[in-house]
């Protein structure tokens, strides 16, 4: 019997001795100067990226954004990287999905299956409708936005409805349908103690934390909360693929290696 997305998460996580994502957000605006800015010069990076980090990196997350900025090439770039990572690491496609159940079953059908993702994140505005068609395939899993990283985050998911927060009903929401033990959620390094009580409420879901260093969060501390009561991985993106001071493997043997 196929393992489901949790335990295949939990599993390459123990084998690599790694919580680390990293988002291959690939922007050639911030290429070093002297590099290939073109479509192939952005596959080259991404593929440098890869190389250097897949032996202990157990999740990639490419933002479909800075894909499909390009158009159909651009996508069939992210299709290349998506299959340049499969078999040897698991990939979230960073897409943020969110519409009616049958768009959403055609969403699944086109990065779940066809692309061949691992995982995807899904803005779960819309109801459990929206999610469902997602889940049914165990092995594939999903991450709802919860508690996000960005500045405007408590503007909406702090409000309260029958004195708990909106968070706190999404939490609800995606416990009520783990059935297939595939379901994580998106909740941000930034607030510490909305984490913890995120964490206590929702037992067995594996995390996916944003907001790792340029945002502000901590990096041992997300993972000590997130660890008690699941698998939480550790999204870097800018401090990896950027960094402002040496090279990216220094940045990676001073932070995230073996952590």
């Amino acid at each position: 019997m196929a393992l489901s997305f949790n335990k295949r998460l939990q599993k390459i996580c123990d084998e690599k001795e790694n919580w680390l994502c990293i988002g291959l957000d690939i922007d050639p605006d911030k290429f070093p100067s002297g590099r290939d800015t073109s479509l192939k010069g952005m596959e080259t990076f991404a593929k440098e990226v890869i190389d250097g980090t897949i032996e202990f990196c157990p999740v990639y997350k490419p933002n479909f954004a800075f894909y499909e900025r390009f158009g159909s090439r651009g996508y069939a770039l992210l299709e290349r990287i998506v299959d340049y990572i499969s078999g040897r690491a698991l990939v979230i496609a960073d897409a943020k999905r969110g519409d009616i159940g049958n768009t959403s079953r055609q969403y699944s059908e086109a990065i779940l299956k066809t692309m061949g993702c691992d995982a995807i994140t899904l803005s779960p505005y819309m109801g459990r409708d929206t999610i469902s068609p997602f889940l049914e395939d165990a092995k594939k899993g999903v991450f709802i936005l919860t508690m996000t990283s960005n500045d405007g985050a408590a503007e909406i998911q702090n409000n309260r409805n029958d004195t708990i927060p909106l968070y706190q009903r999404v939490v609800e929401m995606a416990s009520e349908l783990n059935e297939n033990d595939n379901i994580g959620l998106v909740v941000g390094a930034t607030q510490p103690k909305v984490m913890e009580k995120i964490r206590k409420l929702s037992k067995g879901l594996s995390w996916l934390i944003p907001g790792i260093g340029a945002q502000g969060g901590d990096l041992q501390k997300s993972v000590s909360i997130s660890n008690q009561n699941g698998i939480g991985v550790v999204n870097i993106s800018r401090g990896i693929l950027y960094p402002e001071n040496g090279s990216m493997d220094n940045f990676l043997q001073e932070n995230y290696k073996n952590k």
